[in-house]
């Protein structure tokens, strides 16, 4: 009879083997404490370093809005576990693998010791140190790891001081909450909610299995690792447990066919993240970490996957150790598709959809151009793009310069926001005012700075991707602004109630300016700076604006059609030029284009409405006047009622019929 056929407790009355004498304490010890576990629960340790793990504590569930399993969001602090709460067969295996002969030693096991030392002479250098469950909990709480005989020294040392103090079944007890089992990972309760979302005392044995092997090398053999790494160490655990004869040939060919596996954290790492920020937020983090709530989030898997592929073959063509970021948003509620933050998918400690910060560049500038319509000033408004001087104080000058330093001459507003006319965009930030238009930015969900002074019209005010995105949604929607929404609403299982999270609108423009806007940023994908997406745009509505900072370091685009707004960013974490070329044209512009392609054909749309109000007038771009026959180039523009010229151009005919008074009625088609 083997110790896991149902007689861990018996076995520990046999008689031991020669080969074997320390199994005998083991399970006498290990029966001891199961006995204990059955009288109720005990009191918290007086050695132990964090609260006792609360009952009832879970995860958070988090679906999609389809209803489909997205990821569990699980308690982030360490808490405490007494020894009955630990599975017999789990302190077995991790006695069998690390410390055989635990309850035998002082502290030191000198067998292991000579061995260790052998193989280190064999090696010529410290390659193992025969350590005890005693010397690696000494190591944990008290030393650093490094290989040195005057650590080790200092170790031995602690660890027979620590034998003197405590009893084994309080230093196993210290062990299993201290020692580290990976991925940031502290204790036993920590590892067993955050690989299988589970109590330490809802351990299966092949979950058992898995965690004793990780000590030996936690960012190795935790249970998240390389499949075929963990299957070994825990493979090497089973063997050594069928040397101790703690369980049978049999019992290590079942638990081999039939092993465990980890219970994944789950998809969209970033998105996950915000979630639980939003849920502090909203609940305060003491109801958070108790979890008991199932999420439905603004998610759509579908979305979320096509972004990430996107996003991830979009970069991977350009430069190593580039990283960027894609969020897409419905702009009619706010609520957010999709959001990817990594270009592997994978957790990191920068949320780049939704807090990191850089500077949006050009991306900045339809903001500028609304401002400037709302105060009067038409697409067809001509300006010079002159060199111009601002005193930067100091004693210092500054000269904006276009992109690649060329001048245009006199330009109406449509063509410069189209070209991204740098000199022309600080003159009109200068006529908006900078006050004003951090205010107008702030409306439209977008927080600035003021003592950026003109230099905003260049994007040097840097913003999170999902503050951008969400600055976008009133020119998609008429003028109103939807704020970012991850969380639908929310499921309280312990009281049983729904915890609703509708969408927060608000009317930040008139559709008038909102529809002249957008009608200007479609110039931006027909000739402008993404006019490689005009195939794009020909097939759907579509608009949007480029971005790029100075020395070519961040490269950005955001487009709209009239029911999906989308961002992307592409850049290194620490910013550093990638080259000349790296623009939001030719880099963020094609992923922005890759996504979009995938999702608008499951959510056809129509053109942006254009409001009655709204004129329509041929004009002479040259002059920004009225045109007549005679002009060369003529064009329709859209003005808002008061804005329009009254006069017909002068630089073409010789006799200029009398000024026109238009009305909606007469000139409100296209």
């Amino acid at each position: 009879m083997f110790a896991d056929e149902g007689m861990v407790l018996k076995v520990a009355h046999r008689e031991p083997t020669q080969r074997h004498p320390w199994r005998t304490p083991v399970f006498l010890l290990l029966g001891l404490v199961q006995g204990l576990a059955a009288s109720g629960p005990q009191a918290q340790s007086p050695y132990a370093t964090c609260p006792p793990l609360p009952a009832g504590i879970s995860s958070v569930t988090v679906l999609d809005s389809q209803g489909r399993y997205v990821g569990r969001i699980p308690p982030q602090n360490r808490y405490w576990v007494s020894l009955d709460r630990i599975p017999s067969f789990l302190q077995q295996a991790l006695l069998a693998v690390e410390d055989a002969r635990f309850y035998e030693h002082g502290g030191l096991d000198y067998r292991s010791i000579a061995r260790a030392a052998l193989k280190d002479v064999l090696k010529g250098k410290l390659v193992e140190g025969g350590s005890t469950i005693t010397q690696q909990l000494i190591k944990n709480k008290y030393l650093n790891s490094a290989r040195t005989l005057d650590r080790k020294l200092e170790e031995a040392k602690l660890a027979m001081e620590f034998e003197q103090q405590y009893t084994k079944p309080q230093i196993l007890e210290m062990y299993f909450n201290e020692i580290t089992f990976g991925n940031g990972t502290q204790g036993i309760a920590q590892a067993a909610r955050l690989y299988f979302d589970k109590r330490p005392e809802e351990l299966s044995e092949g979950e058992c299995l898995l965690l004793a092997g990780v000590p030996k090398n936690p960012s190795r053999y935790n249970p998240f690792g390389k499949p075929a790494e963990v299957a070994r160490r825990r493979d090497v655990v089973l063997k050594r447990m069928e040397d101790l004869q703690l369980i049978s040939p049999q019992r290590k060919r079942a638990l081999q066919a039939h092993g465990a596996g980890p219970r994944p954290l789950g998809q969209a790492p970033q998105y996950l993240a915000q979630i639980r920020a939003q849920l502090i937020g909203r609940l305060g983090a003491e109801a958070v970490e108790l979890g008991g709530l199932e999420v439905i989030a603004a998610l759509d898997l579908d979305v979320q996957h096509r972004a990430e592929q996107a996003l991830r073959e979009g970069v991977k063509r350009l430069s190593p150790g580039l990283q960027g970021a894609l969020l897409c948003l419905d702009p009619a509620t706010g609520d957010v598709l999709a959001a990817v933050g990594d270009v592997e998918g994978t957790q990191n400690a920068l949320n780049r959809a939704f807090t990191s910060r850089r500077q949006p560049g050009s991306a900045i500038k339809p903001l500028i151009y609304a401002a400037a319509l709302e105060k009067g000033l038409t697409a067809a408004s001509l300006w010079k793009d002159d060199p111009v001087a601002y005193d930067a104080g100091n004693g210092q000058t500054w000269k904006p310069q276009n992109y690649g330093r060329e001048q245009f001459g006199e330009l109406p507003l449509r063509q410069a926001l189209a070209h991204s006319n740098n000199i022309i965009t600080v003159k009109v930030l200068e006529a908006v005012g900078v006050p004003a238009f951090v205010a107008f930015a702030g409306r439209m969900g977008l927080p600035l700075h003021t003592q950026n002074g003109l230099s905003l019209a260049l994007g040097t005010d840097e913003v999170t991707l999902k503050d951008l995105v969400q600055a976008y949604t009133p020119l998609a929607t008429g003028g109103t602004m939807a704020e970012a929404r991850t969380i639908l609403r929310i499921y309280d299982r312990r009281r049983q109630t729904w915890i609703e999270n509708p969408p927060v609108l608000s009317q930040v423009l008139s559709p008038e300016v909102s529809f002249i806007t957008t009608e200007m940023l479609k110039d931006v994908l027909s000739y402008g700076t993404a006019k490689a997406l005009r195939p794009f745009s020909q097939a759907h509505p579509s608009a949007g604006k480029t971005g790029t900072t100075d020395n070519y370091v961040d490269a950005w685009f955001v487009g709209f059609t009239p029911n999906l707004v989308t961002g992307v960013w592409v850049g290194y974490d620490k910013p550093k030029s990638v080259g000349k070329g790296f623009t939001g044209g030719a880099v963020a512009a094609p992923i922005w284009e890759r996504f979009m392609g995938k999702v608008v054909a499951s959510r056809p749309a129509g053109d942006f409405p254009k409001p009655e109000t709204i004129l329509t007038l041929s004009i002479d771009p040259t002059t920004g006047l009225l045109a007549r026959d005679e002009c060369p180039q003529k064009h329709d523009e859209f003005f808002i009622s008061g804005t329009e010229p009254m006069e017909y151009c002068t630089e073409h005919g010789s006799a200029p019929p009398q000024p026109m008074e238009p009305s909606p009625q007469e000139t409100g088609r296209r």
